[in-house]
């Protein structure tokens, strides 16, 4: 697979190395600032100009939200988000896997511009056989060029950063959970305000950035806001990486600019399986609402456009379904996985997932009633926006959209006992 990064191909013998970043302009924009010293809001003067948005899901202005760190001195931290665990998103290990140095400077450009002297990465649990090497030897190889640690370049800039791995939880993905996580407790969500920027990782100043998000600072830096800019259209400036999964015919990542239209990705995913019909998409990972396949062939990949048509960009993983798909199934299947990765904090969440789960499989074992139909839907209105994270959200906003979208299939399968496609 080749993976690509704001628009640098990394397709060579050994990608993740030292020397391929190197020979690829890696460390310029970083030695560039160790050198002059540049001043820490002019990089995120940049940031905010380029229009970055967090990859990760929320789409959050980064340099907006690097701005929200407090300026007296003192102890602050960064802390990258490489715990994917959404399902259907793919991409965050294969930049761990592929080009984990432009991660490492993004840190260090952040970690700087922040005033933060110590930034963690905190790897998805399943990535211990291969990201988690890759990403450890990366570092010691920039710890070894002088790139990383005490007087980095001969300056009098510290930074060190490190790696944690988690035990496979969905729930430390939130970015309080993994901040629990990293202090050795319970991953579960904190109550906000305060937020992190003012009260987080061992109550100190702390940003929270994704995989995907920091490693595109470097290039931005190297090249100017306006650069990054051009990439993309006004809202959704620059490039995003689309996990294709599901019914088609070469599912993979694929970096291509915000704004190109759905119908464009999906024939660089090679078009549907077996020349069937597109039936539905969920367009930025299994936590944000389904649009029916014929609206999404309409549709431009970027913020604005998603959002206009009932879903969200999310973190970019895309779920395709051809016209065999029984809907569901799908949802029974979506919705056994956020009851099984609820924490329990939330009353709302821990009843409300299991709910869900118990009349979905009433429905799916031949038992369900028409009433069961509006019980999914009452169950969901009162789990979402009641729980201290958005987990709850994610497992309501399936089911609503399932439901709004495909209620005569889930009707259907109801006075039949049986799926209406084969």
């Amino acid at each position: 697979m080749t993976i690509k990064l704001c628009t640098d191909t990394f397709d060579l013998k050994d990608p993740g190395s030292l020397k391929t970043y190197l020979d690829n302009n890696g460390y310029l924009a970083w030695k560039n600032i160790v050198k002059e010293q540049t001043p820490k809001s002019k990089i995120i003067e940049k940031i905010k100009d380029s229009g970055l948005r967090g990859k990760g899901g929320a789409g959050f202005l980064t340099g907006l939200k690097w701005s929200f760190i407090p300026l007296m001195d003192g102890q602050k931290y960064l802390v990258c988000n490489s715990d994917e665990s959404e399902p259907g998103t793919c991409k965050d290990r294969d930049i761990l896997r592929y080009n984990p140095h432009a991660v490492i400077e993004g840190m260090l450009i952040a970690s700087y511009a922040i005033g933060a002297s110590v930034g963690y990465n905190y790897l998805r649990g399943e990535f211990m056989d291969e990201q988690w090497k890759v990403f450890n030897d990366a570092l010691s190889e920039a710890y070894e060029e002088k790139l990383i640690g005490e007087n980095i370049l001969s300056s009098n800039i510290t930074i060190d950063l490190h790696a944690l791995i988690g035990a496979g939880a969905y729930i430390v993905g939130e970015e309080t959970a993994m901040l629990e996580s990293i202090e050795g407790k319970r991953g579960m969500p904190r109550i906000k305000p305060p937020f992190p920027a003012i009260k987080g990782l061992y109550d100190k100043p702390t940003i929270i950035n994704n995989t995907e998000t920091l490693a595109s600072v470097p290039k931005i830096m190297l090249n100017e806001p306006g650069w990054y800019k051009s990439l993309g259209v006004d809202d959704s400036e620059g490039m995003k990486i689309f996990c294709m999964s599901g019914h088609i015919n070469n599912p993979g990542n694929f970096e291509i600019a915000l704004g190109t239209p759905f119908s464009d990705l999906l024939d660089l995913a090679g078009g549907i399986f077996n020349q069937k019909n597109i039936k539905a998409v969920i367009p930025g990972g299994s936590s944000v609402p389904v649009v029916k396949g014929e609206v999404m062939m309409k549709v431009n990949m970027d913020y604005d456009s998603i959002t206009e048509v009932g879903s969200m960009l999310g973190s970019g993983g895309v779920i395709v379904m051809d016209e065999s798909t029984c809907m569901v199934s799908v949802l029974h299947r979506i919705s056994r996985f956020y009851y099984s990765e609820s924490c329990g904090q939330c009353t709302p969440c821990r009843e409300g997932t299991g709910w869900l789960y118990k009349i979905l499989t009433n429905i799916i074992s031949g038992n369900g009633t028409q009433n069961d139909l509006h019980q999914l839907e009452r169950i969901a209105t009162q789990i979402e926006g009641h729980c201290i994270c958005a987990l709850g959200d994610a497992a309501a906003m399936p089911v609503r959209s399932f439901l709004k979208n495909f209620w005569s299939e889930f009707e259907y399968y109801v006075d039949k006992k049986e799926s209406m496609v084969s």
